[in-house]
Parts: C-alpha cells; structure tokens; sequence
C-alpha cells in the first residue's frame, strides 16, 4: 500500500494517520524494514516525512534484490543497499546482507564470511569470503591486502579548501556515538578527500581511508563543519535525498594466494548527481 504525504510530520504519526495500525504494528514494520519512503527503507519511527514524498508499506518479508557485482568460487562482491544491515544486530538477524548472501549461497552448498561492514545507511561495495582460509588471512592482516577503500560523500555548505586530509583519535560512547579524544583513549582514524564539484549548498567528495573506524567518515566531515546530508547522528541540517549521502564507490585488495590485484567499483546512486542538477 502506498501512501502521500500531504503535511510534514514524524514517519510514525503519518502510518498511524494514515493506516488503522496500532502503535506497536507500525513499530514492529519499521523494524523489520517493511516500510519504504521514496523508495528507500527507512526504520527510523522519528524520522519526518515532507509533503510529496510517498511512503510505501510491503506486508510481506519481500526479497530484497541482491545486486551482485563480482563472483567467483572464493569471493562475492556485492552492492548493498541504503538501509540494509551489513550484519545482524540484537534486534535483527533476517534482514541483512550477511543473511541475504548466505541464502543465496547456500542453494549453491557454499560457505560465507564477511570480512568488512558498511554502516546500515551506508550503500555501495561489500565483500564476502567463501573460505575460512581466506578470512583468516584478510582479517588478520586487512592493511597489508586491501590497497583502497574509496567513497563518495554530498556535505552541507561548500568546503574551504578542495581537498585535505584528517587525522585524529576516535573513540565511542557508551550510547553508541563516535567522537574525537586524545591518542590514549582512542584509535587512529586518518581520512583524505578531494573535492569533486559543489554548489552554494551542498558539496560532493571523493574520500579514502587508511583506516576503517566505525562511523569515521560520518565524524571526521562533521568535525569540519560540513556533516554528510542525511546524517542527523552528527549533525546534518538537511536531508534533501532522502537518505545519507554516503556511497562506498571503489574497493581494491591484493589476493591473499593469487597476489593479483581484484578492483571493484559501483556507480554512484542517481539521487547524488541529480541533486547538483537540482541547485
């Protein structure tokens, strides 16, 4: 069932406007990724809808279509969805990349083992291992094997200078948020980006890693003043996408037994370009 928004509002006071479900049923569709605004899942009960965008809810445990970019008889390299769990969490174990491969492999009697995550509103490049040899040795020594970690990231405002580097300490609270401390309470996090165009609102980049801390892109651009759209977590006024602008757009490893050199890349989402079209 589809529904319009007519009037800005909270996602859960729209479904209970607009359906003739209870509180807790709308919560328990949220939850199990049933509910989708403009296309996009969303399991925030707080999240506002604005006026024009279309809310769709799918009563069914739909198969979420798996987007294969690479496979062969060890590795599967996938492009994951916004708002699709790299993994399974305390509140969900189903609706996950790890799950939805694993069922995909399984008809196949092949085995699984994610060696990396993508934050849930993260989309882009995930890789899985077929083998526990080579989890074992892309775990063990990920610096050593993976060579580039690239994503494209929309902030608000125009950045002051077109390309820089970020380098600090991060740590996480006990409520889940990441931030900035000193070099004995935290983790190494270092963050290079280069603009790639701009606007008056919003700029878009192109950012490497050398190191993959939780949430480390999202915390390092917000330290900058320039939060990715979407991200209210770390500061974001706007969300003109509907989603977080951040895609994982390049991924390149040397094979642990091969030594060849595997490069994957994925498309940034229409929604990223068009919003420069836009303004």
């Amino acid at each position: 069932m589809k529904y319009i928004v007519q009037k800005e509002m909270p996602l859960i006071d729209f479904l209970l406007q607009e359906t003739s479900k209870k509180r807790n049923d709308i919560k328990k569709l949220l939850k199990y990724q049933n509910v989708y605004v403009d296309g996009h899942i969303e399991t925030y009960h707080a999240y506002h809808v604005l006026k024009g965008q279309v809310v769709e809810i799918q009563n069914k445990k739909s198969n979420i279509d798996l987007d294969i970019l690479y496979e062969d008889k060890e590795f599967i390299v996938i492009n994951k969805p916004c708002g699709l769990l790299s993994e399974k969490t305390r509140n969900e174990a189903q609706k996950t990349a790890y799950q939805i491969v694993k069922n995909y492999l399984s008809k196949k009697r092949e085995e699984i083992y994610l060696v990396h995550r993508l934050d849930q509103y993260t989309s882009g490049i995930l890789m899985f291992v077929k083998t526990k040899k080579l989890y074992d040795l892309m775990t063990h020594n990920w610096n050593h094997y993976v060579k580039v970690r690239g994503y494209i990231a929309i902030v608000e405002g125009k950045m002051k200078k077109p390309k820089g580097t970020i380098e600090n300490y991060l740590a996480e609270s006990k409520t889940q948020n990441v931030y900035i401390t000193s070099n004995d309470k935290g983790k190494k996090a270092i963050t290079h980006y280069k603009q790639i165009r701009s606007n008056q609102k919003y700029t878009m980049l192109e950012i490497y890693l050398d190191t993959g801390r939780k949430n480390q892109i999202r915390v390092h651009l917000s330290s900058l003043q320039h939060p990715i759209i979407g991200d209210s977590k770390y500061g974001a006024f706007t969300n003109p996408i509907h989603r977080l602008g951040l895609h994982a757009h390049q991924f390149m490893f040397i094979h642990p037994l091969t030594h060849k050199e595997m490069r994957f890349t994925s498309k940034t989402p229409d929604s990223f370009d068009k919003l420069f079209k836009k303004y």
